[in-house]
């Protein structure tokens, strides 16, 4: 059974252990007031049932979704995370470039960072996040958020939280969750170099940067920087590698988290 599939039946079926306690919950409710009334009693109406969690969908839906998780953080966050996964993928940079600021945001608000990555995902963060902060394992069983133990949100997919994401606030299931991180980070190893300083921008790149920030065009800063446009092209590529992306849309948040703006 490959890794997916099984996350998928694991995910899958605590949810559905949620959605039939809370049922027989219900039931048992239910009977309460029916015995009660007939015996003369009188009683509200039972509490509605509740889904264990609430799908969103669309940019927008799914972008207002993770800022409020963000600004929601208080103590702790814990992260199934494979920044790999969209690469390649059509995702509009502007999302991007959002879901990186909650992320941030998040992690700055709370006390306690856990963050789980991928073996096949370590070039994308070496370098980029605290020591103790995040640990490495051999896969991850689907990407995931939990602040505060109070709160999750999981991919419609399992992958990417652009095509939608589960928001579940049921405690079954969240706990749940919890101890599948916890077990995971356990068995997890130390991320190669998360205490190493990071790269400093080299000067030659620098107005490069702010080129790319003014939103002029290659023509126009190639010109005011005194390059040829083949020059500055292949500066931009460098300064492209030297963050770590292909798009020129998440340049600016890259170089905002490595501190060089």
């Amino acid at each position: 059974m490959s890794t997916w599939s099984g996350a998928h039946r694991f995910l899958r079926g605590v949810v559905t252990v949620a959605d039939w306690a809370g049922s027989v919950l219900g039931r048992t409710a239910t009977t309460g007031v029916s015995a009660r009334e007939g015996a003369g009693a009188r009683s509200g109406p039972p509490a509605a049932l509740r889904p264990a969690g609430r799908p969103v969908r669309g940019m927008r839906q799914v972008s207002a979704a993770l800022a409020g998780l963000a600004g929601s953080a208080r103590h702790e966050l814990l992260t199934f995370d494979d920044p790999a996964a969209s690469a390649g993928r059509a995702i509009p940079g502007p999302f991007l470039d959002l879901a990186g600021a909650c992320m941030r945001t998040a992690t700055q608000r709370a006390g306690s960072v856990r963050r789980i990555v991928p073996r096949h995902a370590l070039p994308h963060v070496v370098g980029a996040v605290r020591a103790g902060r995040a640990r490495v394992a051999r896969s991850i069983p689907f990407k995931m958020i939990v602040v505060d133990r109070r709160v999750a949100a999981v991919p419609l997919d399992l992958e990417l939280l652009y095509n939608g994401l589960l928001l579940i606030r049921d405690p079954v299931v969240v706990q749940a969750l919890v101890r599948t991180h916890c077990a995971t980070w356990e068995a997890g190893e130390e991320l190669p170099g998360a205490a190493v300083a990071p790269q400093e921008l080299s000067p030659q790149l620098r107005p490069v940067l702010e080129a790319l920030l003014a939103g002029q065009t290659d023509e126009a800063a190639a010109a005011r920087l005194g390059m040829s446009p083949r020059t500055y092209s292949r500066r931009v590529g460098e300064l492209l590698s030297a963050l770590g992306t292909t798009s020129r849309f998440r340049a600016g948040a890259e170089a905002a988290r490595r501190g060089w703006l």
